[in-house]
């Protein structure tokens, strides 16, 4: 297999680690700059050039893309998409997952459970948002923030105010998160590679700092990651559309909180913590999926006519409740369930004999307008009335 690693940090540890992982296993690998790539719009079929020159055939690449260069270094891993090179990481996932808001606008709309949030612009929105969000202390993060940088601890409100005010005032865009103080100062890195996590360390911050992050001085240790941890953290790295990244947890009452979907995770600290062969894990799923590649169906919508992917949703006053599949008649309305989701549970290629229940959700491929047919018609949301104290009556 030949696969290139697009980084502009040759000697780091992670770009050295993934070579000597795939050079040991017989691969040929090549470190590429991601900002020496020129892309090809003028030919028949996609192309890209490197250093001048027109690039040689991959089988797969690794993108390595960096925060300053988000914008160019997905347009050319966009185009190697183009060109039918495998990558574990696509453009949109990376992109998705660089963006803090987008990142959890997605994965809310999943049921994954974060540390409540939200997002302001307006200043007499702020304190309503911090009272929405569970009130002071808040956690105030800069949307294009790493590593720790821009993220602030506000322990009052009117400290939260004025912090946003100068932010703002900057023209940065702030998210506003509830300070999950159970958690303070320890964080779960999980290795997600595939389908499964390889890898699970617990970062925890020195002294008084409420930062895990290696680069603020954290310390970490391997963990053996409970079932539900995992879970999570495989969920929440498919939904954003990324097959090898580090999703960072808090450990919440409740079970485990994302806070990051990381597209592009340093090995050195969990490997030294675990001292697993995370890099090795890496290029073998790679090696996998160039010789079987999985197919994104949504990307084949165009292949027959009035057919495409939908997910249907089974609410409680459905005829559907209580039946099984098969009982459904899906397969006769020429509709394949591919998927069920449950709860936090997915049940592939289920049987025609397993029982619907509410909130169950089918994502289906088949016949679009019997798809769509299914579907109840959308009700309004109800506006949420707000009661105010009664007042005492006048003499």
């Amino acid at each position: 297999m030949k696969i290139a690693v697009l980084s502009r940090a040759p000697q780091a540890y992670s770009t050295q680690r993934l070579r000597a992982a795939a050079l040991q296993r017989g691969h040929n690998v090549k470190v590429l700059n991601t900002l020496r790539f020129a892309i090809d719009l003028t030919s028949d079929e996609p192309d890209l050039h490197y250093r001048g020159r027109q690039l040689s055939d991959y089988d797969a690449i690794l993108p390595r893309i960096g925060n300053s260069i988000t914008y160019f270094g997905t347009a050319v891993v966009r185009q190697f998409e183009q060109m039918d090179v495998y990558t574990p990481n696509t453009a949109n996932g990376i992109s998705s997952a660089r963006d803090k808001l987008r990142a959890n606008q997605i994965l809310s709309r999943h049921n994954i459970a974060m540390p409540p949030t939200a997002f302001v612009r307006n200043r007499a929105d702020v304190r309503p948002a911090i009272e929405r969000v569970g009130g002071a202390p808040v956690v105030i993060k800069l949307l294009e923030g790493t590593q720790g940088i821009g993220v602030i601890l506000a322990p009052q409100v009117k400290v939260a105010e004025a912090i946003i005010e100068t932010l703002h005032s900057t023209k940065q865009n702030v998210l506003i998160q509830k300070f999950i103080a159970e958690s303070r100062g320890r964080d779960i890195r999980a290795l997600v590679v595939g389908d499964r996590v390889v890898a699970a360390m617990r970062r925890s911050a020195a002294g008084d700092e409420f930062r895990s992050n290696v680069h603020r001085g954290g310390s970490v240790e391997a963990i053996e990651l409970d079932p539900v941890y995992e879970r999570a953290a495989v969920r929440s790295a498919q939904i954003m559309g990324l097959r090898v990244a580090g999703v960072d947890m808090l450990e919440g009452d409740e079970g485990p909180l994302v806070m990051e979907v990381n597209s592009s995770p340093g090995l050195q600290g969990i490997e030294t913590a675990t001292r697993l062969d995370v890099a090795g894990a890496i290029i073998d799923y790679i090696a996998g999926q160039v010789a079987f590649p999985e197919i994104d169906v949504r990307q084949r919508l165009t292949v027959s006519t009035g057919y495409g992917v939908a997910e249907l949703m089974v609410h409680g006053a459905a005829d559907l409740v209580g039946k099984t599949l098969g009982e459904a008649g899906l397969w006769e309305r020429d509709i394949t369930v591919l998927t069920l989701h449950r709860g936090v549970s997915v049940i592939p290629n289920p049987r025609k004999h397993v029982v619907l229940e509410a909130e169950d959700r089918l994502f289906c491929f088949g016949k679009l307008d019997e798809m769509r047919s299914m579907i109840p018609e959308r009700r309004r949301r109800r506006a949420k009335v707000r009661r105010l104290p009664k007042q005492p009556l006048s003499e």
